[in-house]
């Protein structure tokens, strides 16, 4: 009776999840800057269209911005690679989306510059702060920047407290490894302190913490586990497959996400391809969505870099190749279109 009732719960949970709208968009962050350039955005005929109006003709319903705390002091190589958005900025394009009609998700990275599995600079103002103050400056910065959304119109849906965050945030102070025991108390107490603001300032939003070990389940299982006590509502993680194995790896470690932390929603929050060509990069789009759709846990796809478009313009240096727009032409790419299924 009892295995029964535990199998009646998670079946009843897993259709609540699955009934709730999926989200599909991707981070467009760098879109102001392009649009500043002159950029011209085209379909896939050629014609001239505006992205946000684009996107959602193509059947987009979130977008997502990432949040810097003092991206001037940022180097300059990174700010050559797009770190700009502080919080006039990301509030402004906010403001954009929400109009649209879009759901936001403010992507809060907790650094002046890139935070990833590399990198998780301590933000120049707390750089000579002793641990104990940390968790107080976090929920401080992070119910400030959220009271200025809200003030603007801009009040997010979602919010990633910590960006990729796999290996701790604030470094040295909150440095983790997955299987690792040090430092976890005091990353927990700095996630506490922001998703608490989180809850205060928008107490609608969902909250995502966000990872990049998709590939790699021990690691994944043992962060979340961390994590238990924690008031948080999506497991979120990054998949690119140069990186982070085959699209059946995923599609593994999301049937253990559903097992093991039935509760929660997970999103794929960055996903992209490094294309060989374009009908490598359409493929692996084909096959991402197909593999999602699998699971009703799953209900969120987000791209990263869909705006790039370096038709004409140098706003970042150098192509990364990761966006939906040829570089060449500014036409929409075929990946586009294979978003559809999801």
């Amino acid at each position: 009776f009892r295995l029964m009732s535990t199998l009646f719960f998670l079946f009843v949970l897993c259709l609540g999840i699955h009934a709730q709208q999926r989200l599909l968009g991707g981070d467009i962050s760098l879109l102001p800057s392009y649009e500043e350039a002159g950029t011209v955005y085209r379909d896939e005929a050629g014609k001239a269209v505006a992205p946000l109006e684009y996107f959602k003709e193509e059947g987009w319903n979130a977008i997502r911005v990432r949040l810097f705390v003092e991206p001037d002091r940022a180097s300059a190589e990174h700010k050559g690679e797009g770190v700009c958005q502080d919080l006039d900025y990301v509030m402004k394009l906010g403001q954009r989306i929400k109009k649209a009609g879009y759901q936001f998700m403010l992507d809060f990275h907790y650094s002046d510059t890139w935070a990833d599995p590399g990198k998780q600079f301590m933000p120049y103002r707390w750089k000579n702060s002793g641990v104990a103050s940390l968790p107080d400056s976090v929920y401080q910065y992070t119910r400030k920047s959220l009271e200025v959304m809200v003030k603007a119109g801009a009040c997010p849906d979602l919010i990633q407290v910590g960006n990729e965050i796999t290996n701790g945030m604030m470094w040295p102070a909150a440095k983790v490894e997955p299987l690792g025991k040090d430092n976890w108390d005091i990353l927990v107490k700095l996630l506490e302190s922001g998703a608490k603001a989180c809850r205060e300032v928008c107490p609608r939003a969902k909250i995502i913490i966000h990872t990049e070990k998709a590939g790699e389940w021990d690691k994944t299982k043992s962060y979340y586990n961390h994590l238990r006590q924690l008031d948080y509502d999506v497991i979120g993680l990054s998949y690119y497959p140069m990186w982070h194995k085959a699209v059946g790896v995923l599609g593994a470690t999301l049937d253990s996400l559903a097992v093991n932390f039935p509760d929660k929603e997970v999103m794929i929050v960055d996903s992209e391809f490094y294309p060989i060509s374009t009908e490598g990069q359409r493929i692996f789009t084909h096959e991402l969505v197909a593999e999602l759709r699998r699971h009703a846990n799953v209900t969120g796809l987000f791209w990263w870099f869909p705006e790039e478009n370096a038709c004409g313009n140098t706003v970042t240096e150098g192509w990364l190749n990761r966006g939906l727009f040829d570089n060449r032409t500014g036409k929409s790419l075929p990946a586009m279109k294979e978003f559809s299924g999801f």
